[in-house]
Order: C-alpha cells, then sequence, then structure tokens
C-alpha cells in the first residue's frame, strides 16, 4: 500500500522509497526492476548497501557503456552513506545518465536528510513505505492486498486475518495471496478461521473477545494456547483494554445506526453490531470493574508482579464475570 507521486514512471531516472517498511521498500525496488527488464531483457541490477558504495563507486556504474545497456542502480540505507559518497550522489543528481534508473532506499528521517531533500529538489519519483504501526493501517493495507489481485473480502475477514496474523507485513501479503488463490467467491470470516485455525484462536484480540462475551472457559482456553504460541501479553492486556472500552463507550452512546454511531465513536460500523452484541449483559458498574482488572493485568505483566500470566488469568475471569453482572442484582 506504498503511496507514490503523481508522475509515476518506473522508468523515471529517480526512485526515492521513503519509510522503514521492509516490504513497501522491496515492492518498490520490484517494480522498478520489473519495468526495466520489461523494457530490456538483459538490464543489469546492482542492489548496494552502504558500505559497498564507496566515493567514486557510483561514478564508475553509471559511466557510458559501449553497448548502452539499461542499468538499475539500487541504494538502500541511504541515510547511512558516508559524506563523500553523498556529494557523489547529489552530483550525479544533476546529471543523471540516461538508461539508468537509481533507486534511493531511505529511511527518512533527520539522518541523511540533506539527501533526503537533494532527491526531492531533483525531481524525484517518490515512493512512501511507512512503517505500519496501527492496526487500522494494517487492516487498510489487507484490503488493499486484496483489491490488487481482484478479488473480495469482507470487513471481519480483513480484521480476523489482521488479527490472525498480527504485524508481519509479508505473512499478512502471503496469506491474503493464499486465501484469493485457493478460495472462489467473496472471502468471508469463516474461511479465514478454517484456513488460520490455531493462529487466529491464538489471537489476542480472540481472548479479549470471549472475555467480554462472558464466555469464561473460552476465554482462559483462547488465553492459554496464545501464550503457548507466543503471543505477547503486552498484546492481551490491550486487546482486553480495548474490548472493554468499546462496551463502555457503546454503553454510553446516544441509539443510532452503525454508521452513525460509527462516526461518533471512531469504530468501523461492523464493530458497532459485533459490540452490541457483546454488551447484552454489562452494566456501568461491571465496565469499571472490568476496567481495573484490565489495569491490574497490564501492571502484572509490565512487571508489576510476579505471574503475568496467573495476571491475566485472573482479569479475563473478573471480566467475564463483569459480562455477565446484569441479572444477578
Amino acid at each position: 500500500m506504498a503511496k507514490k507521486t503523481a508522475d509515476d514512471d518506473p522508468l523515471a531516472p529517480l526512485t526515492l522509497a521513503v519509510g522503514q517498511e521492509e516490504l513497501l521498500l522491496d515492492r518498490a525496488v520490484q517494480q522498478v526492476v520489473a519495468a526495466a527488464r520489461a523494457s530490456d531483457a538483459d538490464t543489469d541490477v546492482r542492489d548496494l548497501t552502504p558500505d559497498q558504495l564507496q566515493p567514486g563507486t557510483l561514478a564508475e556504474l553509471t559511466s557510458p557503456s559501449l553497448f548502452a545497456e539499461r542499468k538499475v542502480v539500487v541504494v538502500r540505507n541511504a541515510q547511512d552513506l558516508s559524506a563523500d559518497t553523498v556529494k557523489d550522489v547529489k552530483a550525479y543528481l544533476g546529471a543523471p545518465a540516461e538508461e539508468i534508473t537509481l533507486v534511493l532506499l531511505h529511511a527518512g528521517g533527520a539522518k541523511g536528510k540533506g539527501l533526503l531533500d537533494a532527491a526531492r529538489k531533483a525531481g524525484a519519483r517518490e515512493v512512501a513505505c511507512p512503517k505500519m504501526t496501527k492496526p487500522a493501517d494494517r487492516l487498510a493495507f489487507t484490503r488493499s492486498e486484496f483489491r490488487a489481485l481482484g478479488r473480495s473480502a469482507t470487513p471481519e475477514a480483513c480484521q480476523a486475518l489482521v488479527d490472525a496474523i498480527g504485524s508481519d507485513l509479508r505473512e499478512l501479503a502471503s496469506a491474503v495471496t493464499q486465501l484469493a488463490a485457493d478460495v472462489e467467491g467473496a472471502i468471508d470470516e469463516a474461511v479465514v478461521g478454517r484456513y488460520y485455525t490455531g493462529r487466529a484462536e491464538a489471537s489476542s484480540f480472540t481472548v479479549a473477545d470471549r472475555a467480554v462475551e462472558g464466555r469464561t472457559a473460552e476465554a482462559l482456553e483462547a488465553l492459554r494456547w496464545s501464550l503457548a504460541t507466543g503471543v505477547a501479553p503486552v498484546l492481551i492486556t490491550s486487546a482486553l483494554a480495548q474490548g472493554v472500552r468499546a462496551i463502555g463507550k457503546l454503553s454510553g452512546a446516544r441509539g443510532g445506526r452503525p454508521a452513525d454511531l460509527a462516526r461518533e465513536l471512531g469504530m468501523p460500523p461492523w464493530k458497532i453490531d459485533r459490540v452490541r452484541q457483546q454488551m447484552r449483559g454489562w452494566t456501568p458498574d461491571g465496565v469499571a470493574v472490568a476496567l481495573r482488572a484490565v489495569a491490574e493485568a497490564d501492571a502484572g505483566v509490565k512487571g508489576g508482579g510476579d505471574d503475568p500470566e496467573y495476571a491475566l488469568e485472573k482479569a479475563v475471569v473478573t471480566i467475564a464475570r463483569a459480562a455477565r453482572s446484569r441479572g444477578r442484582g
């Protein structure tokens, strides 16, 4: 889901890929190489790290060839280039060679900003490759992957896939490709569950869903499976907190259509429907009790207790009980 500038010719003299998301950076390089080899199957590709691009190396790589061959020169971690090499690159930007595409991969921070500014001033085609740290970004990425393959997936399926796979974009992209290749018709949550049984069940959000639904035994089973498969305890407390807060937000909101509530509460409409189903047994006091339990568990898993697993189990049981507080008097 890398964003590109309006001038999106992969064979432009200079492509600048900015960010720290490795998958997107690699895709930016692959797009340029593919376009170059489509134009000339014998394109020479040089993929270099900063220690391989010494002063004078770029001049050698971009010097005129007797055979007028097309060439792609990729420079990774351009922010780490030495001062002398940066001078060489800046000089080259002022007079790029024909039939050569230079691809600079830059982390985008303050380090090496002079080279970044020079490349932009030179009119580089820019591809944004930001690190996707937010769940919403990974969800949007998953949707875009399905769209790029010409496939349809429900919002619930995309969310289930993100919950099951986690933050690794390469694994997310691979999972989307597998589902698109193997499944005919629309891809829904049930399909994702069948393919990723175990991983999906081990996700932190599944633990939270079962807990806020008051399903104690299933929540504890999912919790133990999650911990056994390496899910970080802090991710589980975060999911529990999100689940309880969603209950609290929706219970305090004015009635209305899911779309209206979604805008008011900052949730997708499909989640409004899910939380409405989950909140049936909750009371305001139950929400308060559950939030305290989450806070205690969070402190426990971050070093405030001797047994993080026990802290999580205690929180899950407390939340599940709070979910059934309505009707117990």
